[in-house]
């Protein structure tokens, strides 16, 4: 049982890990000054591709459940994302975004019945101070609007897994993928026209090879390892895993660009990954309103005698709110 949690773990690890490899593919293969049309490339034909493979539409209430998560998930987050890649040196950005496990446990507790604990509180703060340590740079200037920016992406985040996590759906998990890609790329598509105009005239080789990688491993790749995580762990884990990204795109600056890591970020770093590995060891706790909920009911009637007949069917036990997602 431990090995098949690892497993999923470091599956779902894979996602964070990829998307910490977007700014470097963003500086050294993408046409400057175009953060919203690589967006809309990003998610749209990665999802319409997802969509064509399974051959699965959205059935009944998951025509409205699918535009809600990849707004969420995709749309609206890689929107406020950009705002604050813009308005904010990366450091911040990266620092204020990682208060999202916070907001996802706080989240689980209020729309899953997950207990917040202690723990998770503590290494969520430590989360954040490793992520500041490891990025953050002492001459950072601040920007309301982008702060606010940041902090909105986190929440819309935070609340597409924990939403995500309540609303299994039925459908194949490439085929749920494929329409919050598809419903997010729509969403981002008129943003991007409006702002940044049409796409540019000519793209070199080098463009469409940074807009593949974004689109088929930074998008459909990454986000079914993503949702599928999300399905198999509680949303508060797969959300500290989220923490990857700046490490990674921290290490491959080390790598690619030469840049040196000194003392205060090696322990940044340290930090980061105790963080992640107390989130992903915490064993979860019965929420309480699953708790609430078991102590008002009444207790069983006294088993029958048994008389060689099968016994008749009773009645489902009182869904919880897992029931509902």
């Amino acid at each position: 049982m431990r090995n098949t949690r690892l497993g999923i773990v470091l599956l779902t690890a894979l996602a964070p890990a990829i998307w910490g490899t977007t700014y470097l593919v963003t500086t050294e293969l993408l046409p400057p000054g175009r953060p919203l049309l690589a967006a809309v490339i990003r998610a749209l034909p990665a999802g319409l591709l997802l969509v064509a493979v399974t051959r699965r539409l959205p059935q009944g209430i998951w025509w409205w459940r699918a535009f809600v998560l990849g707004a969420l998930n995709i749309g609206v987050f890689l929107a406020l994302l950009f705002v604050a890649a813009y308005r904010l040196p990366g450091g911040v950005a990266a620092t204020v975004g990682a208060v999202q496990p916070l907001f996802a446990a706080g989240l689980s507790a209020a729309l899953l019945g997950d207990r917040l604990t202690r723990r998770t509180v503590l290494a969520g703060v430590a989360g954040i101070a490793g992520v500041s340590l490891l990025v953050l740079q002492a001459d950072a200037r601040l920007d309301a609007l982008g702060v606010a920016a940041a902090l909105g992406g986190a929440l819309v985040m935070a609340t597409g897994v924990v939403l995500a996590k309540r609303w299994t759906s039925p459908a194949p998990l490439l085929a749920t993928t494929g329409w919050q890609l598809v419903a997010g790329g729509l969403l981002l598509l008129p943003v991007a026209w409006l702002v940044e105009g049409p796409p540019p005239a000519g793209m070199t080789t080098q463009n469409v090879l940074g807009y593949a990688y974004l689109s088929f491993i930074g998008a459909a790749v990454a986000y079914a390892l993503w949702f599928r995580g999300i399905r198999a762990l509680p949303p508060t884990a797969v959300s500290f895993l989220g923490l990857l990204s700046p490490l990674v795109a921290t290490v491959l600056g080390l790598i690619v660009a030469g840049e040196r890591l000194n003392g205060l970020q090696a322990f940044g770093g340290v930090v980061v990954i105790a963080a992640l590995i107390a989130a992903q060891t915490h064993k979860k706790t019965p929420g309480t309103k699953a708790a609430a909920s078991s102590a008002a009911s009444p207790p069983a009637p006294p088993s029958a005698p048994d008389t060689g007949r099968p016994a008749p069917a009773g009645r489902p036990a009182k869904a919880g709110p897992s029931a509902f997602r």
